[in-house]
């Protein structure tokens, strides 16, 4: 928070990590009981998600299986996500929870935990 004066954020300025580490927003990941159209299976996770693909705004809808390997905080809190050009970078002195993965080719992900929030980053090697 240094780069703010006075180490607080004037509310015309974009959060640090768009503003000045070009992070860029992805999507919003919202846990749910509830079935949606369209879900698809990510088998290894055991678990659904919907409408990403849809959403004008990135909302992805989560919905997990009883024994679903994801940590119990993904699976009740909402999570934002941010891309990132370097993931091992982003990562540097933070909280990660659970472990980098590949959920699909080109794709490598991590969830970090911020005062309580998860926060998904996101980066695409396939480009």
């Amino acid at each position: 928070m240094d780069n703010y004066p006075g180490n607080k954020r004037p509310d015309h300025q974009p959060p640090f990590v768009t503003g000045q580490l070009g992070w860029k927003y992805h999507h919003l990941g919202i846990p749910t009981t509830e079935k949606k159209h369209g879900e698809k299976y990510i088998a290894h996770l055991k678990m659904y998600v919907s409408g990403f693909e849809t959403s004008l705004y990135g909302i992805e809808w989560m919905r997990f299986e009883g024994d679903s390997p994801v940590a119990d905080i993904i699976k009740t809190v909402p999570h934002i996500a941010f891309e990132v050009d370097d993931l091992e970078q982003a990562l540097e002195g933070k909280e990660i929870i659970g472990e980098v993965s590949n959920p699909s080719p080109g794709v490598k992900v991590a969830m970090i935990l911020e005062h309580g929030a998860p926060i998904e980053l996101i980066e695409f090697t396939n480009r």
